[in-house]
């Protein structure tokens, strides 16, 4: 199947940066399997997960509005990689922060992939 993995999250003061990576891997990928799109989504504690931010093969990024400005998202689908670049980042932004990847097979699309996700903190 597929397995996404983030990295990047931490601990960071209010106004810093981080840059958030997502890899994803598995078998599918051997037998004709392509990453389509990817995005990040987070999720506080005691919220419901939302949306950041969205790329796909041929088109134009998509950002959350609390996040134009501040946010970036970038890709390297032969490398099945998205990048999340977080600059000037707020407490508000502190989260744990999901990827995810749509899969095209041979036969069509796959459900969506997660990743376990990884923590930002933002002090301030």
């Amino acid at each position: 199947q597929v397995q996404l993995v983030e990295s990047g999250g931490g601990l960071v003061q209010a106004g810093g940066s981080l840059r958030l990576s997502c890899v994803a891997s598995g078998g599918t990928f051997s037998v004709g399997g392509m990453v389509t799109a990817m995005a990040w989504y987070r999720q506080s504690p005691g919220q419901q997960r939302e949306f950041v931010a969205s790329i796909m093969t041929g088109g134009d990024p998509k950002l959350a509005d609390s996040v134009k400005g501040r946010f970036s998202i970038s890709k390297d689908f032969a490398a099945n990689t998205v990048y999340l670049q977080m600059n000037r980042l707020k407490p508000e932004d502190t989260a744990a922060y999901f990827c995810t990847a749509t899969v095209r097979i041979p036969t069509g699309y796959l459900p969506d992939f997660w990743g376990q996700g990884t923590q930002v903190t933002v002090s301030s």
